[in-house]
């Protein structure tokens, strides 16, 4: 990878469905140059995708938390991505340090079905209590890659 590259897909970040001629004009190259990048990085699987962002709220999961989960004694990570997996409200989650075992960041359609996903989280064998926090409004979001 060079600066090319790494232009490139700043670009693409900032907007996947850019031309390969408007992405040229940018890093100074011809859109057929580009391509041909476009396509490497893809093979090489620097690029995994290319997606559309949707408004959460116009799937109906308005209502957003990130809860800490504390578990009983020692559990694997593999085991907390089993509890977590079965409840569809977990959009994303993972291992981290201090007293929490996981971080774990949940969508719902309303503040019911959000305390009904947490109850699901709660009654795994190995979850000993959660502490939430609702998200009252969105300061910063900067899309990443999965």
């Amino acid at each position: 990878m060079d600066s090319l590259d790494y232009g490139i897909i700043d670009l693409l970040r900032q907007n996947a469905r850019a031309g390969y001629g408007d992405i040229g004009e940018v890093v100074g190259l011809s859109a057929s140059a580009v391509k041909r990048r476009v396509d490497r990085l893809v093979a090489d699987r620097v690029i995994r995708g290319f997606t559309v962002q949707v408004d959460p709220a116009v799937d109906g999961l308005a209502t957003e938390a990130y809860v800490e989960l504390f578990c009983r004694g020692t559990v694997a990570p593999e085991e907390l991505r089993r509890i977590l997996s079965d409840v569809p409200e977990v959009v994303d989650a993972g291992t981290v340090t201090g007293s929490a075992d996981a971080i774990v960041h949940m969508r719902s359609r309303d503040i019911p079905s959000l305390e009904g996903a947490l109850e699901r989280v709660r009654l795994a064998p190995n979850v000993d209590h959660t502490r939430s926090a609702i998200v009252l409004s969105k300061l910063i979001h900067r899309p990443h890659e999965s």
